[in-house]
Parts: structure tokens; sequence; C-alpha cells
């Protein structure tokens, strides 16, 4: 009898490790595109735009010829080309002055949109509506790039995002008199809201995510101490959100420098689409060294101010 018994143990012993391997090769058979696709349009390309970064590259009769000059193209890129060190400048300018208005504007647009009234399944999709439709063309018509579109009867269309009323009325209230610096600075940010407002879709996502995660009774308890919306804000909502927002920083800060439409991106490119390929490598490998540099930065930075609940 203990025989049977053994010998039942052991067959279910192993039906169960049989099972147990059907599963894990389900899960390889899963992941087995993504990991083929990873490495024929994501590794292969990357090894061979580090290689080219190191040679001169000719193409001939479709196939393309290296010669090796080490790292004369990145000093190209960084000495004898002046216009890629200013793009730089200015890209990383730009990154640090919008990064902090997509934050904020991300996290009070998604305190609003976590709140209950009517129609807010439609506010919530009108703000994430840019994430959905903002393809290629419809990018570039709204930025006013109608050659490339191939639309060029389209160029009204660009016009309703491009207007200087802003401007208008910074000139008619004397400010520009006054502060010519203040008052570009006011048109530089006004005249960027559609796009900051575009790219803020993402992460009025994530924030929905965080603020619907915190737990009702700390609300409660707020409520029972007397905090005002104020002190709730700063005391329950902005430390529950915290880890959020270093995720949105380094989502925006990576979402704005990989931007196509983007001086340092739209150089890049213009060299590759003239088969520049040896230094359009190097400074694509100078750009990520200079965004993985900043979103290393951030993260120590912010890290130190982000609240992590312990259970």
């Amino acid at each position: 009898m203990s025989e049977k018994v053994k010998a039942k143990a052991s067959g279910t012993k192993r039906s169960r490790l049989s099972y147990e391997r059907r599963k894990a090769l389900y899960g390889y058979g899963f992941i087995s595109l993504w990991l083929i696709g990873t490495i024929i349009f994501f590794l292969i390309p990357l090894g061979k735009s580090l290689w080219y970064s190191f040679n001169n590259v000719t193409i001939t009769t479709g196939k393309s010829n290296t010669e090796w000059l080490g790292l004369k193209n990145y000093k190209d890129a960084f000495l004898n080309d002046k216009e890629f060190s200013e793009d730089l400048r200015l890209t990383l300018i730009e990154t640090l002055w919008k990064t902090p208005l997509i934050i904020i504007f991300s996290l009070f647009i998604a305190v609003i949109l976590n709140q209950k009234f009517r129609g807010r399944a439609l506010a919530r999709a009108v703000f994430f509506l840019p994430v959905i439709i903002a393809t290629g063309p419809v990018l570039k018509i709204i930025n006013g790039d109608m050659g490339s579109t191939e639309n060029t009867k389209a160029a009204q269309f660009s016009t309703m995002f491009s207007t200087d009323l802003v401007g208008e009325l910074l000139q008619f209230l004397g400010i520009y008199g006054i502060s010519d610096k203040m008052g570009l600075m006011i048109q530089t940010v006004a005249d960027n809201i559609f796009g900051i407002v575009w790219s803020s879709g993402i992460q009025i996502l994530l924030f929905l995510a965080a603020l619907q995660n915190i737990p009702p009774s700390a609300r409660e308890a707020a409520q029972m101490e007397g905090a005002t919306a104020w002190e709730y804000f700063w005391k329950i909502t902005f430390p529950y959100v915290s880890p959020f927002i270093l995720a949105n920083i380094i989502f925006t800060v990576i979402d704005t420098f990989t931007n196509p439409m983007n001086i340092v991106m739209g150089r890049i490119l213009s060299l590759k689409s003239s088969w520049e390929f040896g230094l359009a490598s190097a400074m694509a490998w100078i750009y990520f060294g200079i965004v993985l540099a900043a979103i290393g930065i951030i993260t120590f930075i912010v890290n130190k101010f982000i609240y992590y609940e312990v259970e």
C-alpha cells in the first residue's frame, strides 16, 4: 500500500513539473517575438551605429563600406561643427524650462480630472487625445511643416496654432519697452502653451493613476483633523504622487530630447539623409551620452525628495 502511495506521489510530482515546464515554454513563446524584434530592430542597428561613429561610411551598390577613423567624427562634432554645440545648448535650455512646466501642468490637470463632475470621462479623453492622434503628418501640419507632408494647401490649418496674439498684447501693454527679456520670456512660454498641453497626455494619465491609489482612509483622517484642501495637497497628495513625479520627469526629458522636431535631432536626421552616417552616428552617441547623464543627475537629485511608502 505504501508503494502505491509513493508511486502516486512521484507521478503527481512529475506531472506538476511538466506543467511548470509547459508554462515556462508558453512564456518563452509569448516573449519570443519581442526578443526577435529587439535583436533585429534595436540591438543590431545600435551596434552598427556605434561602429559607424568610428568610421567613414560610404555607400556603393547598396552596400556600406567603412574606413576606420577612430575619434575623428567625435572631434569634428565638438570642435569643427559649431552649429552642433549651439544646437545642444539651445536644446538643453529648452528642456530645462519646458520640463517643469509640463510636470506642473500635468499634475494640476490630473488633480482636477480626479474630482467627480459631469463630463469627466470626456475631459480625460480630450487631454489624452493628442497621444492618440499625434502621428508624424498631424504633428508636422501643426508645426507648419507642409512641404514634408506634400500638402501645401493645408498651410492655413497650422495658423491656428501659431498666432502671435500674446506678443501683440505685450507690445500693446508696453511690457517690451520696460523689459524686453521679461516680455520675450512671457511670450515664449505663452506661445508654447499648445505644445505643453500636447506633450502632457501620458503624464496626466500617470498622475491620475497615482491619485486614484491614495487610500480613502488618508482623506478621512485629514478631514477629521480639520486639514484644508491646501494642507491636504501638500501633506497627503504630493507625497503619494512623488514617485510618479520622478517617473514623469524622466519620461518628459527623454521625450523632449528624442523629439524629431528639436534642432539636434533634426541635424542628425539631416546628416543621415545626406549619407553622412559616420558623423551622424557620432553626434547621436554624444547626444545619447548627454541624455543619459541628464537622467542620472535628475534621478540622483529628485530621488532625495521622493516619499516611498513602506508597508
